[in-house]
């Protein structure tokens, strides 16, 4: 079984995605996908004027063993980095670089490795919306009264 190559990190320095992809590129891949989320100015059909990603401590821990869930064969390299952080409209939040063998199975991992790391790893936001208000999510349930 060939094992891939994983990086992941938690920042808050600006994500390089061009860099990203070098990193994860490999001869042995036939397909690179990238994802990029990146900062929109509205949500739930509020404005939105920027957003405050917080992470607990045990986010890089997560994000590594996130990452490493998806090290399987077929995929050659992958690399996943979150920013955190005051982000601005139009500003990279989070991507995720799969090098694999074949585009199915890179299309597939990656929309697989970013559910994964909404759904598991501990980063919220702080949307702070054109009105002024702010709302948190992707909180806890303990913290989010659910």
């Amino acid at each position: 079984m060939i094992v891939a190559a994983v990086f992941s990190d938690v920042t808050t320095a600006p994500i390089d995605v061009a860099a990203l992809e070098r990193r994860v590129r490999s001869d042995r891949a036939g397909a690179v996908v990238t994802f990029t989320g990146v900062v929109r100015d509205h949500d739930g059909g509020r404005g939105v004027t920027r957003i405050r990603y917080e992470a607990h401590p045990s986010a890089p821990a997560v994000l590594a063993g996130v990452a490493g869930e998806f090290a399987r064969e077929g995929v050659h390299t992958l690399a996943v980095v979150h920013r955190v952080g005051l982000l601005e409209v139009g500003d990279v939040a989070l991507v995720a670089v799969v090098a694999a063998s074949h585009r199915e199975e890179a299309f597939r991992c990656v929309s697989d490795l970013v559910d994964r790391v909404k759904e598991v790893v501990p980063v919220w936001k702080n949307q702070e919306f054109t009105d002024g208000t702010t709302e948190w999510t992707g909180l806890p349930g303990s913290l989010s009264g659910g």
